[in-house]
């Protein structure tokens, strides 16, 4: 009986969480102003007006480039942060690691404020460059972890091999250990991507006047108007997203975000 209201319980859970994703795909393929159900007929007039508007399509482009940015500053990092923590023992390792792995455990809006101030006082508060900077702090954890397991599942006799042969250091790291931890640099850049790409609740803190980015922008459209174009440009983004993770578990697979094993 238990194992019956189990599956019960869990059927109903994964039914409904899809709920509100299957609830805006299908108003954004309204034809009217608004969202009726059922609808009256069907339309792809707000996926034209998003991909034929200059403002929207200015800031797909801008949170694409800065998601891109935000990435490969993120992953370079992780990467000299997992180096050090896998390769070196050190008093205060434990709590750079805490440090690293920080912007999980804080709420979305008490960074916001935090970065806010922070960012006033570096006089980059309302700066793409500033909200560049918040953004590499809360993807960090995103990319530390994958490049992490990936170097603990690296052989290091390939490495001791290369420099037995008389190879530097740089040329084991660019020859051996970089292509060797492939997986793990894709997977955290496609998440840091990702992670950059879809922030609103921390940016809103961090934006200006002439500074925006496309969530945000989605964010302040609802609370001005509830026009269906929202509904297409989330869809989009929903599908890119699934997109991208679907990519990623194909090509090199989730498992690099478990939980590291302890080092050698």
């Amino acid at each position: 009986m238990m194992r019956l209201l189990v599956r019960v319980v869990l059927v109903a859970l994964f039914t409904f969480l899809p709920l509100p994703i299957i609830v805006v795909a299908i108003s954004s393929l309204t034809a009217s102003g608004y969202f009726t159900v059922p609808l009256q007929s069907l339309s792809l007039r707000w996926y034209l007006e998003f991909f034929t508007d200059e403002q929207w399509l200015h800031l797909l482009a801008i949170s694409a480039i800065l998601a891109v940015v935000v990435a490969l500053l993120s992953t370079t990092i992780a990467l000299l942060a997992a180096l050090v923590i896998d390769r070196y023992r050190f008093a205060g390792r434990g709590v750079f690691e805490s440090l690293i792995m920080f912007p999980l455990v804080f709420p979305n809006a008490a960074l916001g404020v935090a970065f806010l101030g922070l960012l006033g006082l570096l006089n980059i508060s309302g700066t793409y460059l500033g909200i560049a900077l918040a953004h590499v702090i809360i993807t960090l954890p995103f990319a530390y972890r994958p490049i992490l397991n990936s170097l603990r599942k690296l052989d290091p006799v390939m490495e001791e091999a290369s420099m037995s042969l008389g190879a530097t250091p740089w040329q084991v790291l660019r020859t051996v250990t970089l292509p060797m931890i492939r997986p793990g640099l894709i997977s955290a850049f496609l998440f840091c991507f990702i992670v950059s790409f879809d922030e609103a609740t921390i940016t809103v803190f961090l934006i200006a006047p002439d500074v925006n980015t496309l969530p945000v922008r989605i964010l302040t459209q609802i609370q001005e108007s509830a026009s269906p174009v929202i509904a297409a440009i989330a869809t989009f983004l929903i599908a890119l997203t699934i997109s991208i993770v679907f990519l990623l578990e194909r090509t090199v697979g989730l498992e690099l975000f478990a939980a590291p094993e302890r080092g050698r």
